[in-house]
């Protein structure tokens, strides 16, 4: 498979919205209300929709569950050590590390969904739904938990405000309890909607990238990308064996350890007051990062299973 024309549609997505903010009158408050459209109404729906569409084997996906969970909560420990490594703690700004953190273990759910179906079809997508329904819960609150313990706010309050959280929970529910939307309902929710969802947040995703800010904290910006682009395939390849999981299955977890961090890790990080801008440049050196991690976990690590 050549990764990189499998790659070149969403990430020339991305690209798009990153010319037409910084080169068009649809500069960066236009993107910012999209940003907010996708976040709380578009993708809720569509990552709702995909899981209940289909019959959910929890026994079948069990292993793949618990190597996902198991990855997120390496990288989250991980993020949280690299203050106190002694090589490392005075070249770290406490505050920046509890608001940039995220980056290291949080992750784009958009590109995980739009490469899902390239990669695995129905199969493929349900699978990634699954990953992104037990993850997005755990790396919530290991982003939430450093900047609301150093600004002294509400970790519970924050993450009951999140539609992911909310939109994932319910899907699972519903697939287990046996929901389904009605057929007249779905070419709205599946096609539409989710179309809308995925382009938007790519292209909202590229919007949002700047460098300008990481003139200081070279060091932590170094860390954090490292677990989440070096580290984190690594450990996937290593949980594939210890699960025993299948092709299919190690396919969309090494896909979904080489994510690029979620573009949502600013919003979060400026909303409660921490430093914003230089969280969007991590997101930003991520977005391009993503490239090739992809590129080692979909084409290099796999011969080495």
């Amino acid at each position: 498979m050549n990764y990189a024309q499998l790659l070149f549609p969403d990430f020339s997505l991305i690209l798009i919205g990153y010319l037409v903010c910084r080169y068009t009158a649809l500069n960066r408050t236009v993107w910012l209300q999209v940003e907010s459209l996708v976040y709380f109404l578009l993708f809720p729906v569509l990552l709702f929709q995909s899981i209940v569409k289909t019959p959910l084997d929890l026994n079948a996906a069990s292993s793949l569950i618990m190597a996902g969970v198991t990855m997120g909560m390496a990288a989250i420990g991980l993020s949280y050590m690299l203050p106190h490594l002694p090589w490392l703690r005075r070249h770290i700004d406490v505050r920046d590390h509890a608001a940039s953190a995220q980056v290291a273990f949080r992750f784009n759910s958009f590109i995980a969904l739009a490469l899902a179906d390239k990669l695995a079809g129905a199969q493929g997508l349900q699978l990634i739904a699954v990953l992104i329904g037990v993850c997005v819960p755990l790396c919530n609150v290991g982003a939430v938990w450093p900047m609301a313990r150093h600004a002294q706010s509400g970790l519970l309050r924050e993450l009951a405000r999140n539609p992911l959280i909310m939109a994932t929970g319910g899907g699972l529910i519903a697939n287990v309890l046996g929901f389904h939307l009605p057929a007249w309902i779905e070419p709205t929710t599946t096609t539409r909607i989710g179309a809308a969802a995925l382009a938007l947040g790519l292209m909202a995703a590229g919007a949002g990238m700047q460098l300008s800010s990481l003139g200081s904290g070279k060091t932590l910006a170094v860390s954090v990308l490292t677990i989440r682009h070096l580290a984190q395939p690594l450990i996937a390849l290593c949980l594939s064996r210890v699960f025993g999981l299948t092709p299919v299955q190690t396919t969309v977890l090494l896909a979904f350890a080489a994510l690029p961090t979620a573009s949502s890790c600013y919003v979060l990080a400026a909303r409660m007051g921490y430093n914003g801008a230089y969280v969007a440049g991590l997101v930003t050196l991520s977005t391009v990062l993503g490239i090739a991690s992809l590129w080692l976990s979909l084409g290099v690590l796999p011969m080495l299973r």
